[in-house]
């Protein structure tokens, strides 16, 4: 291999841009393993990266996608050889880090995960990050003793990759899942997913929360933050659990101690990005197991890696919804 195509983000002038470039072989990153990548993904990290609209990139160049599933070439590492299926997402992978989006990938080995049996190296891309931080939320909540009987689950944001993989997983274990989404028209996307309920963002007053309203929910996952995750908070019930994932409306929080303490509401942070065993490698083992969503498939498209640069709009936009995963080298 003495060349390679990767999707470079450089940033010329004071913009950032990116674009489809060959590069050497050379340019490869240090780390033990060498992956020929099958797949990628696009989750909404990576649109913010490509496009510049969020600062994402922590280096200049480099190459996106913080999702990548393949085959090893080579390694250092005695924990793989030559022709292991692999995953590796999240640490600094396509923000400070060459990432997925390219034909090769070297990367350090304790980024790495082995591929569990049952998934293909596809569906852990139709996973990616969106369904290993999904099943973290899944998978914290329950430590806290989130169960099916305690109640329903509300999870906000359903219609974006983390959102749809939620509801899914969570329905697919006997959980009543209420699905909030500002799309009407995905709702029955939605409840094809496993929703029991579908909730309008835009039918709920955000400008009058009381510090506690009517107790709702045994649990959330909330991609949103912001008001949102102010309302949800009030509307816990006692010994409710939240998993705060994401921050796609706003990175604050206005809210009173209020429900945490005549509650006794968790708010647990879900950290997907540099979580360590034994929690990677155990998420990613219930991801092909108990908590593989049973509606993958119908939530996934596949486009063609010269296709990858036309996908970001929509992300930033908003009007991305399910998983898309980009075809790079193939299985």
């Amino acid at each position: 291999m003495d060349s390679f195509k990767a999707l470079l983000i450089e940033e010329r002038e004071g913009k950032v841009c990116s674009g489809i470039a060959t590069l050497d072989a050379s340019r490869l990153d240090a780390g033990e393993v060498t992956i020929r990548v099958a797949y990628s993904s696009v989750n909404y990290k990576d649109a913010l990266a490509a496009t510049g609209a969020g600062k994402i990139i922590r280096r200049f160049p480099c190459v996106g996608g913080i999702d990548l599933s393949g085959t090893v070439v080579a390694s250092t590492d005695p924990r793989f050889k030559a022709g292991d299926p692999v995953i590796a997402t999240s640490f600094d992978i396509g923000v400070a880090h060459h990432g997925g989006y390219a034909e090769y990938a070297r990367v350090p080995a304790d980024w790495v995960v082995p591929l569990p049996a049952g998934l293909s190296l596809f569906e852990a891309m139709a996973l990616g990050t969106a369904g290993f931080t999904a099943a973290l939320g899944i998978v914290r909540m329950e430590e806290n003793r989130l169960a099916p009987e305690k109640g329903p689950v509300i999870v906000t944001g359903a219609t974006g990759g983390v959102g749809s993989l939620a509801v899914d997983m969570l329905a697919g274990c006997g959980y009543h899942v209420v699905a909030l989404t500002g799309k009407a028209e995905a709702a029955d996307y939605l409840r094809g997913l496993g929703a029991a309920e579908v909730m309008l963002r835009q039918e709920l007053d955000l400008s009058r929360v009381r510090p506690l309203e009517g107790a709702r929910w045994a649990g959330a996952i909330d991609n949103l933050g912001g008001d949102v995750l102010a309302w949800i908070a009030a509307t816990m019930k006692q010994g409710g659990t939240i998993a705060s994932i994401g921050l796609a409306a706003s990175m604050s929080l206005n809210t009173s101690v209020a429900p945490f303490i005549l509650r006794g509401v968790s708010l647990l942070g879900v950290d997907s990005g540099y979580i360590g065993d034994p929690y990677r490698h155990g998420v990613w083992q219930r991801l092909a197991g108990d908590l593989r969503p049973r509606h993958l498939a119908a939530m996934t498209r596949r486009i063609a890696f010269a296709d990858l640069p036309g996908i970001f709009a929509e992300y930033v936009a908003g009007r991305a919804h399910g998983r898309v995963v980009v075809e790079i080298g193939g299985e």
